[in-house]
């Protein structure tokens, strides 16, 4: 697939510049449409359920973004004044303009996230007031998780410490909610299937615009009553989009054609990884998924500065969280614009020449 955007641009901000294929863009044009608020839209009906039986859920419902879907997630399950347990380092907590708070009433509290992306089971459980029928404490109603954890450089949690949390959260009568936007690089990584994962949550939210491809949307997933609640709630934000098809079509293609090349992601991300461990003043983070993680700390050059200068070489990059650069690989970036990255900064980082002295006769 031809690169996202100019063909002087290597794009490594993030995978929501990927571009839709051209078999998505075919199938956006022939798609079968109705008027999806009163559920006649068969295009979008077969990628929901197409993708709830992919994540092993009752149903689905498309949603125009991963914040709406998750945001329509909290307020299913959570009534108002009760709280949502997640990550300190969680896109819910930090990403997603308090939408919890502020349109359903509920309190977003963080749990502070271990360098691999993971909550302690004693954090998690210090979240609970220790008399449940004391009147001065909100009371938890349900534990997000997200997996690959992007802050934490795109970690995936391990399927035992899945279990752990998910039998934590029985054990105290709330649900699980699986902000699951990349979970299809989590399934990669872990080595099973999608619905693996996702059997441990009582809800799941995926992306299928990151590095699935398509242009727009978001899946949520989970039981027929849960996704009944969350199709209110997303005609109430605003997300009732009538000839969806056009949109549901790429996912559709997205599903069924993008999952398995998610691997070519991963191994880009390893070779830029391997690229910026051997240059000088660069300390890279571990890479599981399609991101790197890495800082510069060089003298005579700060980290905004050597942004800026692999701008101006076209290359663009992000910072993300506590002063790191994030790089993101995805079906734009081929090996070549990899090694031409690293070529620039290569440059940028370059030791000055020193001046030549001076000769008299």
């Amino acid at each position: 697939m031809a690169s996202t955007g100019p063909s002087d641009v290597v794009e490594l901000r993030s995978d929501t510049f990927t571009l839709p294929t051209p078999e998505m863009l075919q199938a956006m044009t022939t798609a079968a449409l109705g008027d999806d608020v009163y559920g006649e839209d068969p295009t979008a009906r077969e990628l929901e359920l197409f993708a709830a039986s992919l994540l092993g859920k009752e149903d689905a419902c498309f949603m125009p973004s991963g914040t709406m879907g998750n945001l329509a997630a909290l307020l299913a399950h959570c009534p108002r004044g009760t709280k949502a347990l997640a990550g300190a380092e969680s896109d819910i907590y930090i990403y997603e303009a308090g939408g919890a708070s502020y349109c359903g009433g509920v309190i977003v509290e963080p749990v502070a996230n271990a360098a691999d992306g993971t909550m302690a089971l004693a954090d998690i459980e210090a979240a609970f007031p220790a008399d449940p029928d004391d009147p001065q404490f909100a009371l938890p109603a349900l534990l997000c998780l997200e997996n690959p954890q992007n802050r934490s450089g795109g970690r995936v949690l391990p399927l035992e410490y899945l279990a752990e949390v998910a039998a934590l959260a029985r054990s105290r009568g709330v649900a699980v909610h699986l902000d699951g936007a990349r979970i299809f690089n989590a399934a990669l990584v872990t080595g099973v299937p999608v619905h693996v994962i996702a059997a441990y949550a009582d809800s799941v939210q995926f992306c299928l615009s990151k590095g699935l491809s398509a242009p727009v949307g978001s899946i949520v997933a989970g039981s027929g009553e849960f996704i009944t609640s969350v199709r209110r709630i997303r005609k109430m934000l605003g997300g009732g989009m009538r000839q969806v098809g056009v949109l549901a079509a790429a996912g559709l293609v997205a599903l069924r054609e993008m999952t398995a090349r998610l691997e070519d992601d991963h191994r880009t991300a390893r070779r830029l990884a391997e690229g910026l461990t051997a240059l000088p003043g660069v300390t890279v983070e571990p890479v599981e998924t399609n991101m790197v993680f890495f800082r510069v700390d060089t003298r005579g050059l700060s980290q905004a500065d050597f942004m800026t200068l692999a701008w101006a070489e076209g290359i663009h990059l992000a910072e993300l969280g506590r002063g790191r650069i994030r790089a993101v690989t995805h079906a734009g970036v081929s090996d070549a614009d990899i090694d031409r990255a690293l070529a620039v900064f290569r440059r940028i980082l370059a030791p000055a020449p020193l001046a030549a002295a001076s000769h008299h006769s």
